[in-house]
């Protein structure tokens, strides 16, 4: 099986593949987790600042007010958005149709990510954007920016449907998964808030900074931040589960995904390693092993993970094999335009529906015939 890791350097960004190799070893079988690179892409003219992945794209923003798009099935640079006026904060998609981005301009954009149109153009906050978080249902979003401010939003409409003030500016902000509960992070505190009351429910303090958040399931959060250490939390106690020493510097991303089962934990650091970790839930409280880890010997910012799935292999080597022995009798594609988030599919098939049918021209010989009969 195989899996392509991505991350980031100052200039561009790395891509890793992960090999699963399997050995016996004595009765057993065991996997065998090794990164190597894959190659290297000048993506920016200046450092990056966030990255965001679906099913097919990667896009990267960067402190050069734009973002690149990479299509990743066709493994070729797709194009760039250029909406912001500013450094990208923050971009995070919505299943395959729709992304969002945020910037130190203020703006939140509603993309489509089928025409890479901008459907909406939104002044979200008085300062900078710092974060934003879609609801698991796709009708909400929350942002969090520089005006000490959390807004939540209705993507349905396109417009503001709460607005909380914070006693701080905060940096982070995140969804659960079940879309119950979402954690705001205010320098080294993340408070607990529950959907249903929209108020604290819980708070967790560090000792530094935190860089990064990520929900395991609806209940443990992990943590990392100014320090070398990751700590996984529960969320209804706020009890610390699990303690252990990730890097040797600070820790910029954490990232999680499960495959077959394993829980893996991704952490990017500083001091430029890339580490995976394997989460055993059942053991949760001891610490968890080392899959494998990877000197980029770059200054990492920002981190995701894009998995390239076994049934989208099997698809692509298909659909070589047929395309070279069927005839192509497709018919062009009616091109369709939606408004708003949610909205409404219009096809040009009916304005050629309407259009006027020519008239069929008189025989000629009948003309003649006439005129013959009139003159006698």
């Amino acid at each position: 099986m195989l899996m392509t890791r991505y991350c980031e350097k100052y200039w561009g960004f790395l891509f890793f593949q992960e090999h699963l190799q399997s050995e016996l070893v004595g009765a057993s079988e065991i996997w065998i987790w090794a990164a190597a690179p894959d190659f290297t892409h000048h993506a920016h003219s200046a450092s990056l600042s966030s990255v965001a992945v679906n099913d097919r794209y990667v896009v990267t923003g960067s402190r050069d007010e734009t973002i690149q798009i990479y299509d990743m099935k066709k493994k070729i640079e797709h194009g760039a958005l250029l909406q912001h006026n500013g450094t990208i904060t923050c971009l995070e998609f919505y299943g395959t149709a729709h992304l969002l981005s945020g910037a130190e301009d203020g703006l939140m954009c509603i993309w489509n990510t089928r025409r890479w149109e901008c459907l909406k153009s939104i002044k979200a906050h008085k300062g900078h954007v710092t974060s934003l978080s879609i609801h698991p249902s796709g009708k909400l979003a929350l942002s969090v920016g520089t005006d000490m401010t959390l807004r939540t939003w209705n993507l349905v409409e396109g417009r503001s449907a709460f607005i909380k003030n914070l006693k701080q500016s905060a940096q982070l902000v995140k969804w659960s998964p079940n879309g119950e509960t979402y954690v705001v992070v205010i320098a080294n505190k993340v408070d607990i808030y529950k959907l249903e009351t929209a108020s604290i429910c819980g708070t967790i303090v560090t000792e530094k900074r935190v860089s990064s958040v990520k929900f395991i399931t609806d209940c443990i959060l992990a943590i990392a931040g100014d320090e070398e250490f990751v700590r996984l939390f529960d969320c209804v106690s706020q009890k610390c589960l699990c303690e252990f020493k990730a890097h040797e510097n600070r820790i910029k991303e954490i990232y999680s995904f499960e495959m077959e089962g394993l829980h893996v934990l991704v952490t990017a650091s500083s001091d430029g390693y890339i580490k995976m970790w394997s989460l055993d839930l059942d053991k949760i409280k001891s610490s968890p092993p080392l899959l494998c880890e990877v000197n980029t010997k770059a200054r990492l910012t920002c981190l995701a993970v894009w998995l390239k799935k076994d049934s989208e292999i099997k698809q692509a080597s298909d659909e070589a094999a047929t395309s070279s022995s069927q005839v192509s009798e497709e018919q062009p594609l009616i091109k369709k335009k939606k408004i708003g988030w949610t909205g409404n599919e219009k096809s040009t098939e009916e304005a050629d529906q309407e259009a006027p049918k020519k008239r069929k021209p008189v025989n000629v010989l009948q003309k003649k015939k006439k005129k013959l009969q009139s003159l006698k």
